[in-house]
């Protein structure tokens, strides 16, 4: 039997409201093309209990399975801009900081 990871248990209850509705909105999708359980399982090498968890946006399915759900939308280009240091505001507001403080020592 596999360990469950700690990080599980700590899930912020923002990501965990994200995922389900991630999970949500993957069953609209697979429902809306009129997609059975047992072939959306097939078509992503799943088994259909764990299609059902993904669709309840369980965070202990893999990223990849929910990435590949995502390409069968066709909505896996929203991956790579989902981390995408041009968004990282907290970071951003740093690299602000550190050239006006740069600018204050050189002024």
């Amino acid at each position: 039997m596999s360990k469950r990871a700690a990080a599980l248990d700590t899930l912020p209850g923002v990501v965990a409201g994200a995922l389900a509705r991630l999970g949500r909105d993957l069953a609209v999708a697979r429902k809306r093309r009129k997609q059975s359980l047992r072939a959306w399982a097939a078509r992503l090498d799943v088994s259909v209990p764990t299609l059902m968890k993904m669709e309840a946006g369980d965070p202990a399915v893999s990223m990849g399975v929910y990435a590949t759900a995502l390409w069968m939308i066709q909505r896996h280009g929203a991956l790579a801009a989902l981390a995408s240091p041009s968004a990282d505001l907290a970071a951003l507001e740093a690299d602000v900081q550190a050239a006006q403080a740069r600018g204050e020592r050189h002024g």
